[in-house]
């Protein structure tokens, strides 16, 4: 079975045709910069590599060029769209609706459409590729795989807010949670490294961060929250805030709403702290004895650990502690930095181990730690092929 697994974002694609059951990645790629003067666009089989930079101006003309090049006759892999069984498309939303993976109706994109309001650079982004992906591959199953829906399992102490209830009962106001696909996947890994039910703290850093309580392969605690904009510092976002602050901005010094919520999802986190938010420029320039990132980085490792106590508190014990996506996977400094002075929790990292690059799931931690820290690349694509896969197989 072909599945096409579609990441649409507001301004890009990334896809990947994987054969299920036999998880085989047959072409990846991806396309950014959609709508601006010119895009990146990849194409890669296991005989193929293709990069180009070309006007892209909409979603459907970036899936309409990935269809042509997996139908050409010189570097395609497939001689019809018919071929593709079903395509999978991660979305980041599902709020209450959704538990689970769900082949995509109407209902179901009406659904995710009224969850925009609740992540506008998500949602809809996610929508025009269903919309584009139903047209080109008409014949496939269409289906959605929500990152919010492996936090369904957080139990209400956790993810109920000290507000009215009404909030909570009628406008089903309550923590969410994002990155679930990710963190699906990586702890699914851990738990079947250590050959046992465990206790896991997964920390996904990028450009987006969280931090997830994990107890026998289910979310019990997460530092996101009704949006994907608290907990960790970011990118740009400041993650968590005292929100009278927001008041003030508003009340005091005479920022708009609007002003206010793009300063603190755009213009904060490493970026507010540093002008950068890319980590490696940040890191290059603290190596240079940069004080704004030099403390940037500090606090990002500060608010980390914060995390990490209280969840070792939630959990009541700590079997491993993993490190993923882009910023976890590759930045040394960072898991130094988070991991240095935790050795009341059992925690103790091996410099050599931690500066070793590999992109397999490997352990840095000390052959004395009492937890485990696991570096676990992520696959919210094959994480996806696979939920699809158990969907249709039935």
């Amino acid at each position: 079975m072909k599945i096409l697994i579609i990441n649409s974002g507001s301004s890009s694609i990334k896809y990947q045709v994987i054969t299920m059951p036999e998880q085989e990645v047959i072409c990846t790629g991806m396309i950014d910069r959609i709508g601006l003067e010119s895009s990146n666009f990849t194409y890669t089989t296991d005989k193929t590599k293709l990069e180009e930079r070309l006007l892209i101006p909409d979603h459907k003309s970036g899936l309409l060029k990935i269809a042509n090049l997996l139908m050409n006759e010189n570097v395609g892999i497939i001689k019809s769209t018919d071929e593709i069984v079903a395509v999978g498309h991660r979305v980041v939303h599902g709020g209450t609706f959704f538990s689970g993976t769900t082949i995509i109706d109407q209902d179901v994109k009406d659904k995710i459409e009224a969850l925009a309001v609740l992540v506008p650079l998500h949602n809809p982004a996610h929508l025009v590729g269903i919309n584009v992906a139903e047209e080109i591959f008409a014949t496939a199953k269409q289906v959605a795989v929500f990152d919010t829906a492996f936090y369904q399992s957080i139990p209400e102490v956790a993810h109920k807010y000290a507000i009215p209830n009404e909030f909570y009962d009628k406008d089903k106001i309550r923590q969410y949670g994002f990155h679930g696909t990710s963190n699906k996947y990586v702890s699914e890994k851990a738990i079947a490294y250590l050959a046992k039910s465990s206790k896991l703290i997964s920390i996904h850093l990028g450009n987006g961060c969280s931090i997830t309580a994990i107890k026998d392969g289910k979310a019990v605690d997460h530092s996101m929250g009704f949006s994907p904009s608290n907990g960790l510092i970011m990118g740009t976002r400041s993650g968590d805030i005292d929100h009278s602050l927001i008041f003030y901005l508003i009340n005091t010094l005479g920022y708009s709403s609007t002003a206010v919520n793009d300063i603190l999802l755009k213009k904060s986190g490493m970026l507010g702290l540093t002008g950068f938010s890319d980590l490696r420029e940040i890191e290059s320039e603290a190596e240079k004895g940069n004080e704004e990132c030099l403390l940037a980085l500090a606090m990002n490792a500060y608010r980390i650990k914060k995390y990490i106590g209280s969840y070792a508190a939630v959990l009541n014990g700590i079997d491993a502690i993993i490190f993923t996506a882009g910023i976890g996977e590759n930045s040394s400094n960072i898991r130094k930095l988070v991991c240095t002075d935790m050795d009341y929790f059992g925690i103790e990292i091996n410099d050599a181990l931690n500066e070793t690059r590999s992109k397999e799931m490997r352990e840095i931690n000390t052959l004395t730690s009492k937890v485990k820290l696991l570096v676990i690349p992520t696959n919210e694509e094959m994480e996806i092929a696979k939920q699809v896969y158990e969907l249709l197989a039935v």
